[in-house]
């Protein structure tokens, strides 16, 4: 899907020379290579594997990769024209058959077939397992809006468009060899190639060795299956390469100016980038970035189901919020499970509202220009998604019209057609409290007892409209007066000593049993005053503890 990008904005562009965010730092290196090469065109490619469905790490591929571009974009002004091509490696043999398929054993004959010559498990809309998965890919990325081209290497070794290259790599056969044999274990050594035939007989991809290379015909000879000889072209789609010389090769034959990938792929960058000189061309601009662990501190891997899937992301956040954890520290492992969702939610709208006030230069530094491509919305989010989850924790709504009872009674005039990003962010929070939110309440101590009723009388004292800093500045009021929550390295208003954070701590623990949550004046305002003196009545009545 190729669409028409948007736009730029003089002022953006007159700013990029000076951006200092990532993006920029890496669009920098490839409009200096687009310079010493001479393009009029630059490529940004990513590669996917269509032996499963679209996953987590696919879009964080595409979503990074697209803000280079549109970094690249404003550097140039749109002077050098780009392109993204997303790249199925769908001619890959099917190694192992995905266990959510219906029937397993209907797949049994088509193990080691490439991925378009195996049928369709599930449905009969199309011609092959990897038409089925690249139909996913493309509505994947197209539900996201990403600008980008197709690409199936089944399409590009059948049409012709990789045999250039192909005869290439049979000229520079030895050259090849002599990068990949030393990276080899001995007994791998004695059958390796670079070269993988498809079996004329079986339809399978062979990983045996090369009988005859003869570069002047440009064709192999292998043994096949049956036992006999047999010499094929390598073009024509009766061949393909090794993953490894694959990536040099495609980098070769495309023009790739920029690819990014995972750091389980680092030990091989220079094996993909020697392959690509070996046949003629000059190898890309890479990014490397660390991969996401899980809840326990551990690689995320496909096959394992460790982690957290887009799907499940989306069930509990928007996709700008995933866009946002993408752009964060891409070189950093980050824990990628469900407890980092709310943090991400907060954070985008709050880089969202900054960017509405921002000059040119400040903005290029905020992410969500680049999650939106350098158009980042503007939005009225008069409540945050931490609160959201603290008033479904104390009120247990039934439904999303109890939350909104609250919402409007503290915002009049919000309603969820005023505001529909509002209401999904309702609808995000209520299901995250059902599947997550754990409430462990404790008992005050005596101390904490006397804060709680000293609070409450001091809550009624204050209007019933009272907004959410006249409320944190009573309970610090109240806090001041009590030793255990003085902090003597802070000044309070007065000269006084300040108020410690273990004070909010413990509303939030025996309010709402959390260890931690959002200003608490704003979520007694949201909440309501009365509604939160009948909270601190079931604290300390035990009603709260009865219940965790």
């Amino acid at each position: 899907m190729s669409q028409t990008l948007p736009p730029l904005d003089p002022s953006a562009i007159a700013a990029a020379p000076n951006a200092r965010a990532w993006p920029f730092e890496e669009a920098k290196k490839v409009v200096r290579r687009a310079e010493k090469l001479d393009k009029d065109e630059v490529i940004f490619e990513t590669g996917y594997g269509p032996s499963g469905k679209p996953h987590i790490g696919t879009f964080g591929e595409v979503m990074r990769t697209t803000m280079v571009r549109t970094a690249f974009r404003l550097l140039t002004g749109d002077a050098i024209k780009t392109r993204l091509i997303c790249f199925s490696d769908d001619m890959d043999g099917m190694r192992k058959i995905p266990d959510n398929v219906p029937s397993r054993e209907a797949l049994e004959p088509y193990l080691q077939m490439p991925l378009t010559a195996v049928p369709d498990p599930w449905t009969n809309e199309f011609s092959s397992f990897g038409e089925h998965n690249n139909a996913m890919l493309r509505r994947f990325l197209d539900t996201f809006g990403f600008d980008y081209e197709f690409a199936s290497a089944t399409d590009y070794y059948k049409s012709g468009k990789f045999d250039a290259m192909l005869l290439r790599a049979l000229e520079r056969y030895d050259d090849i060899m002599n990068v990949m044999l030393p990276t080899l274990g001995a007994e791998r050594q004695a059958t390796y190639s670079p070269i993988l035939p498809i079996s004329p007989t079986s339809g399978r991809v062979l990983y045996v060795p090369m009988k005859e290379v003869n570069a002047k015909d440009g064709t192999v000879t292998f043994t096949d299956e049956d036992g006999r000889d047999v010499t094929v072209p390598v073009t024509g789609g009766n061949v393909k390469l090794q993953w490894k010389p694959d990536f040099g090769m495609r980098w070769a034959a495309l023009g790739v100016d920029f690819e990014m990938f995972g750091k389980d792929h680092q030990t091989n960058q220079v094996i993909y980038d020697r392959i690509c000189a070996i046949l003629g061309g000059t190898p890309p601009e890479h990014y490397v970035y660390e991969l996401f662990l899980d809840e326990e501190g551990q690689k995320i891997s496909k096959s394992k189901g460790n982690g957290i899937t887009i799907d499940e992301w989306l069930t509990y956040a928007s996709s700008e919020s995933l866009s946002l954890f993408m752009f964060q520290k891409p070189r950093t492992a980050k824990r990628l499970y469900f407890d980092v969702i709310p943090k991400a939610v907060d954070e985008y709208f709050t880089f969202a509202a900054k960017a509405q006030s921002e000059d040119a230069g400040q903005l290029l530094e905020n992410p969500t220009f680049h999650i939106h491509s350098a158009m980042p919305p503007a939005y009225d989010m008069p409540v945050s998604f931490a609160l959201l989850l603290n008033l479904a924790t104390a009120s247990n709504p039934e439904s999303r019209e109890v939350m909104w009872g609250y919402i409007s009674a503290y915002a009049p005039g919000v309603t969820p057609q005023t505001h529909p990003h509002l209401d999904a962010l309702v609808g995000y929070a209520m299901r995250y409290f059902e599947d997550f939110v754990e409430k462990s309440y404790r008992a005050p101590d005596d101390v904490e007892r006397k804060a709680l009723e000293e609070l409450s009388d001091t809550l009624a004292r204050l209007p019933a409209d009272a907004d959410g800093e006249a409320i944190q500045n009573a309970a610090l009021d109240v806090a001041r007066e009590i030793e255990r929550y003085q902090d003597h390295k802070r000044l309070g208003p007065n000269g006084g000593p300040g108020v410690s954070g273990a004070f909010f701590q413990m509303l939030y623990q025996v309010l709402i049993g959390q260890e931690r949550g959002p200003r608490f004046g704003s979520f007694a305002a949201l909440y309501g005053i009365e509604n939160t003196r009948k909270l601190i009545e079931k604290a300390l009545s035990g009603q709260l503890t009865s219940r965790s």
